[in-house]
């Protein structure tokens, strides 16, 4: 924690900022391994001060060692006081996630106290994200967690699903399953379409009863220790047809190319590009709608991008999605999910479940 401290805290000066104020949870629990639901982080070149509700001061404490932690009440009176006592004037602070009510609440406050007119706010959100993209060995660690949680569960529960099954039945035990793997949580709402519904990405569970023959599609991931998985299988109970096995065949290629091929050094666009042309080129270009990836961390979506516009540049530990897809409607669809991570030689996939 204090290396990435003093990695964003040297950053300050050449933004021309005095200080930055951190409200993003994600961000909060990278920087000072505060893991509760509240609390603002400001930090200088010479201090960092950790900000929280009366919930939380003892957690705070125990977990951020290298803050001082300050207990507050509502409203901004506790912001005003840090900034008087400590001169602070230029703030950088994430317009990204802070809410404009919250803006605008902190405007009014520095507008009515005449001793802060010359403290200013600066829209500075990505200086802790810039950090966040290359992911250090404890994080890969609990990533990996993560990943085998989602692993074990999609092979505990894939040999049972049966005919007559729902989409939200099988949801339900792919969530129990992850509990019982090690997950803390659901990275996001597990998805389970069947048959038709497959050709809508990201299609909720329904009452549906799967029917065989048909694709079906999970989409799930796991939380441990605040670090995300996401995987996709799609599958069939019983014989699948000849349209199943040229998709499935299509983009399991697409997959594998750009898994075998990526490259330091590449954008975001060019890993999405191997992917894309394999799809495009057998003809199912427009069936393929969504990125090919994404970064995957403290956030189950986060940098790098991984698609068509993404300029970000892949570079060794950084971890990402490789998802390619085609989704024919009224028949369903077809996406393979594997978490990588960038290594000096390439891509090595994390994620294990069978396919």
């Amino acid at each position: 924690m204090s290396e990435r401290l003093e990695r964003l805290a040297s950053q300050l000066p050449e933004r021309n900022l005095d200080a930055m104020l951190i409200s993003a949870p994600e961000n909060r629990r990278y920087l000072s391994g505060f893991t509760g639901s509240a609390g603002y982080l400001i930090i200088t070149s010479a201090q960092a001060t950790l900000f929280t509700d009366s919930r939380y001061t003892e957690q705070a404490a125990g977990q951020a060692p290298g803050f001082q932690v300050i207990e507050v009440r509502g409203g901004w009176d506790w912001l005003m006081e840090h900034l008087k006592e400590s001169g602070i004037q230029r703030v950088g602070f994430e317009n990204r996630h802070m809410t404009v009510a919250n803006y605008d609440s902190i405007l009014d406050v520095l507008k009515q106290d005449g001793n802060l007119g010359k403290v200013s706010l600066v829209a500075a959100s990505g200086i802790a994200e810039e950090h966040r993209v290359i992911k250090d060995g404890q994080e890969i660690a609990l990533l990996q967690k993560a990943i085998d949680a989602s692993d074990a569960a999609m092979e505990a529960v894939r040999p049972a699903i049966k005919v007559g099954m729902t989409e939200k039945e099988i949801a339900w035990r792919m969530e129990k399953a992850m509990r019982e793997s090690g997950a803390d949580g659901l990275s996001f709402e597990t998805i389970v379409a069947s048959g038709p519904n497959g050709a809508m990405a990201h299609h909720m569970p329904s009452d549906r009863p799967i029917q065989a023959g048909e694709p079906i599609l999970i989409d799930m991931g796991a939380i441990a220790e605040g670090y995300c998985s996401d995987i996709t299988r799609t599958m069939v109970v019983g014989e699948p047809d000849e349209t199943f096995n040229k998709i499935y065949d299509i983009v399991l290629g697409a997959q594998l190319i750009a898994i075998n091929t990526v490259r330091s050094g590449m954008t975001g666009e060019d890993c999405d590009g191997l992917s894309r042309m394999v799809i495009s080129d057998a003809g199912y270009g427009d069936n393929f709608g969504h990125s090919l990836g994404h970064g995957v961390g403290l956030k189950v979506h986060e940098r790098p991008g991984v698609g068509p516009r993404s300029q970000d540049t892949l570079e060794p530990n950084m971890v990402f999605t490789v998802e390619p897809g085609i989704y024919l409607p009224g028949w369903g669809g077809v996406r393979i999910e594997d978490i990588v991570v960038l290594e000096a030689g390439g891509a090595k996939v994390l994620s294990n479940a069978s396919k």
